[in-house]
């Protein structure tokens, strides 16, 4: 029976009409940052500004946003089997992730730095990898390692000579080939195993030699990334200790090498990357580097993937921060713009602070790395206290920026549909990769023991800012005190690592970092005069000269 008394309603009537939302965070530059650029032309790559603003409208347009969103929704499938019970051990991707993975390699992100022998070049494909990592950082992985593969494989010139020219190649080309019939490779590494983690000494993967100059390994790894990838250095035990190996996924006659893959990981996030764990039966490897030096010859790669952990955690801190500024601009209380209100412009204050020394120190570090290359030994002796010193700080600050960033956007950030949940579940990642905090503190140590040039370097570069401000020079000679190994140095190594990052950029900071920057941070985070949360910056900071640094 048709009612007549109920109320009439129109599909497309609007209870009300949606006011202050911010809008859409597309259509930008991402590269349009000045601290970003500015640090760019300080360590060496300003020719690579043209390029960078090209990525950077990639990165910010909405076709590109969208492919980072889809990458993570549809995750990568493992099929062991097909269809016919074959073993094939493959991962099948959206092609979303190709799409992403494509520009990356295509914008020279993975081992293209190490064919340009232009003055800069490492730095220019950092800041590449950092613009891209605000994007969608799991694709980065293999383009990371790929990177980051191409010293550690010269210990052998003869596979290096085979495989490095199709690791700096520019081209991506998904799919489990002959090596030598691929025109780009990328690169993985399988270090880990259950029984040991960190102690890679206590892995059990066995290596024998073959009758015609290969090894045969067999066992179990923990935790491969990017099992699709073309290349892999692998830890075994060896007849003369622990080595280093590499290992195709196919085989140079197009034969599938043993690769078995038993899972993907189920991950906290970074869910466009798979991460497996890889069964090796009778499975052929060339040896890489010397017998039973395994550990020194995989350092040089797992070194340049700290690098970009470093750079990651940077690019993930500034993402966060721009979101949150963002809507601070466009979002209303109480009768004012959030980012006009004071104590939200603590907040962001605070943050930007906090985002502009992760990224000076991140890019000081790159540049340090590719003058090191080019044979600078001041610059080696450097990255080799400074990585460590960068690879714990700036990764163990992000997750707790990235939480303050997405609390500035209220019950918005806590929605999928904002984006900020996939870079809270990112935030963890870098600080585990390639060593957890307290692998680099205890590195910290290891290297002002056995190094001592490294602590020469680092102060060096610490005193270049002597006499600028009173505070850094009042941190860094108490800093100085607390760098004579004692017997208690293992348990306060955290807190020494900690103090020797802030006195790090706090010499930078004053040194290239506006006014309002390098005295927040030297009041805030060398002088005492701050809370324990974000947002606790003393009355009198330049918060107008703070927000000014601000991404778009």
């Amino acid at each position: 029976m048709r009612t007549t008394d109920a109320p009439h309603s129109h599909p497309t009537t609007l209870t009300h009409e949606v006011t202050n939302q911010p809008p859409p965070l597309t259509g930008h530059d991402v590269a349009d940052d000045a601290v970003l650029l500015e640090g760019v032309r300080r360590e060496g790559a300003e020719w690579h500004t043209e390029e960078l603003h090209r990525l950077g409208r990639l990165v910010g347009g909405e076709e590109a946003q969208e492919w980072a969103d889809q990458a993570n929704h549809h995750e990568p499938v493992l099929r062991t089997h097909d269809r016919y019970g074959h073993r094939v051990d493959e991962v099948e991707f959206h092609p979303a992730y190709h799409h992403l993975m494509d520009t990356s390699v295509g914008a020279g992100l993975a081992g293209a730095a190490w064919a340009d022998e232009r003055p800069g070049a490492h730095v220019a494909r950092a800041a590449g990898f950092m613009l891209m990592t605000t994007l969608e950082p799991g694709h980065l992985c293999p383009v990371s390692m790929t990177y980051a593969v191409v010293p550690a494989l010269r210990h052998s010139p003869g596979l290096a000579k085979t495989y490095e020219p199709l690791l700096t190649s520019r081209v991506y080309e998904a799919g489990l080939r002959a090596p030598a019939g691929k025109r780009g490779l990328l690169a993985g590494m399988g270090m880990t195993e259950k029984q040991g983690g960190t102690d890679v000494r206590a892995n059990t993967t066995t290596a024998a030699e073959a009758a015609d100059g290969t090894w045969r390994l067999r066992g179990h790894k923990w935790f491969t990334s990017a099992p699709m990838n073309d290349l892999f250095l692998v830890l075994a035990q060896a007849p003369g200790g622990l080595s280093c190996f590499l290992v195709p996924r196919v085989l140079p006659d197009g034969s599938r090498n043993t690769f078995r893959i038993q899972r993907l990981k189920d991950k906290l996030g970074n869910r466009a990357n798979a991460s497996s764990e890889p069964e090796f039966d009778d499975t052929v490897a060339w040896l890489v580097g010397t017998e039973g030096k395994g550990v020194r010859t995989i350092i040089d790669m797992v070194t340049m993937t700290r690098l970009d952990c470093v750079l990651g955690s940077a690019a993930g801190t500034r993402a966060a921060l721009a979101q949150a500024a963002h809507h601070a601009r466009h979002r209303a209380v109480f009768g004012a713009k959030l980012i006009d209100q004071p104590l939200m412009r603590n907040v962001i204050g605070d943050l930007s602070v906090e985002s502009e020394a992760a990224t000076t120190l991140a890019l000081r570090l790159a540049g340090a790395a590719d003058r090191a290359q080019r044979g600078d030994a001041g610059e080696r002796a450097f990255l080799r206290l400074a990585m460590a010193v960068g690879k714990y700080w700036v990764c163990k600050r992000q997750p707790a920026a990235v939480a303050e960033a997405l609390e500035c956007l209220g019950g918005n950030g806590y929605d999928e549909a904002s984006g900020m949940p996939r870079l809270y579940r990112e935030a963890p990642l870098n600080g585990i990769w390639e060593g957890s905090g307290n692998v680099n503190a205890l590195d910290l140590l290891r290297a002002l023991g056995r190094e001592p040039e490294s602590l020469d370097a680092f102060r060096t570069e610490i005193e270049a800012a002597s006499g600028a401000d009173r505070r850094l020079d009042a941190a860094w000679q108490a800093l100085r005190g607390e760098l004579v190994l004692t017997e208690d140095a293992p348990l306060r190594a955290r807190r020494l690592i900690e103090r020797a990052a802030l006195v790090l950029q706090g010499s930078l900071l004053v040194r290239h970092a506006p006014a309002a920057v390098a005295d927040a941070f030297c009041a805030s985070r060398l002088d005492g005069d701050q809370g324990l949360a974000f947002g606790t910056l003393a009355p009198g900071t330049d918060f107008a000269g703070l927000l000014e640094r601000l991404p778009a």
